[in-house]
């Protein structure tokens, strides 16, 4: 495949399409602040299959059929067939409590190839306070048992705060009892419910140590570790890899030696359950609707998306750093802390060495 479309811009990779914002949880972190009601102006499963059969024409991405909670949407497995049938890869966010044996297998039936389920603490105690619904713990505890069970594969999410940083050892090591084939975690965006737990998040400095422990930990494990929401890690992947005079390439990286931190735009894009385009779930900036204008235009031409592939439209320190091709900030995070999403990433402490000569 190519490495660009014909018109220059680049593959869409990854699309996180949150098909219903309803949710049977109220989660401390959500970016929707969802909640169990019906949100007026969803797609229609029409809508919704033509904006599948669009996908192709800008690359062959992997499709996170995301929510809210995915399977309150009716048109679910239909849906995730009508892609699998294209050939896209899919895969889901669901929250694990309404999983069943039936719907699974429905799930798996369809096409869904993994299920990636949020884990915030290792116990019910911290993990619900967290989710807001007494029993979510043990209810997502199920829901991956019976995805064990069905033979289909799972991944764990676990959102970083202060108040569970302490316990990722114990998270991991629930994570790789359970099974899991991966654990991905998420540095927290203080956007939607989030911007209520400002508190807890972790300082420029405390993100730095824990990106080093990441990269430390990833070398004790054979399950797939990453980051998200965490574009310095790769940063701080090629800095350590250097000093260890290692070469940053997939036989000892796997795939995060091909990918970009923030890939809002680049090579990613979220897909909102009323049909704006968005660089990403955390960023609410509206790129496009996909009622008034098909998804490969809005994925080629959006004013914003053309600003996010271009260093020199960065500003601070993000555009003139040497990491700007691997990193780029969190434009969300720019975006809820300093108010601009081109500005550079707060919680980043490095300063680029053209910086550096200059001062």
């Amino acid at each position: 495949m190519p490495q660009t479309l014909e018109d220059g811009s680049p593959l869409c990779r990854l699309v996180a399409w949150e098909l219903t914002r309803s949710c049977n949880l109220a989660c401390k972190h959500c970016r929707a602040e969802a909640h169990m009601e019906p949100y007026p102006g969803e797609l229609s499963t029409d809508e919704a299959k033509a904006l599948i059969d669009s996908f192709k024409q800008v690359g062959d991405p992997i499709i996170i059929f995301t929510g809210g909670e995915p399977l309150l949407r009716k048109d679910i497995f239909e849906l995730v067939k009508h892609a699998s049938d294209q050939g896209l890869r899919c895969v889901m966010a669901p929250n694990g409590t309404l999983l069943n044996p039936e719907n699974v297998a429905r799930l798996k039936a369809a096409g869904i190839q993994r299920c990636s389920i949020s884990i915030d603490g290792p116990d019910a105690a911290t993990h619900d306070v967290f989710r807001g619904v007494p029993g979510a713990f043990e209810a997502a505890m199920r829901g991956i048992q019976y995805l064990t069970d069905a033979g289909v594969e799972f991944q764990i999410n676990t959102t970083v705060t202060k108040d569970n940083l302490h316990q990722f050892k114990e998270i991991y090591t629930l994570a790789d009892s359970l099974g899991a084939k991966a654990w991905h975690i998420f540095l927290l965006v203080p956007t939607g419910r989030a911007a209520g737990m400002a508190d807890q998040v972790i300082a420029a400095t405390e993100y730095e140590q824990v990106l080093n422990w990441f990269y430390d930990f990833r070398k004790t494990t054979s399950m797939h570790l990453k980051a998200t929401c965490a574009p310095h890690y790769y940063r701080i992947m090629r800095q350590r890899a250097a000093a260890e005079g290692l070469p940053v390439d997939r036989e000892n990286f796997g795939m995060d030696a091909m990918t970009r931190g923030c890939l809002g735009g680049t090579g990613f894009c979220f897909v909102s359950h009323v049909g704006i385009v968005q660089p990403c779930g955390y960023l609410d900036l509206n790129c496009g609707d996909i009622k008034q204008k098909p998804f490969p235009e809005i994925w080629r031409t959006s004013p914003q998306f053309k600003q996010f592939r271009t260093p020199s439209d960065y500003e601070g320190k993000c555009g003139p750093c040497e990491f700007h091709r691997v990193c780029g900030g969190c434009r969300a995070r720019a975006y809820t802390m300093a108010g601009n999403y081109m500005a550079e990433e707060p919680l980043c402490s490095y300063t680029p060495k053209r910086l550096c000569k200059a001062l």
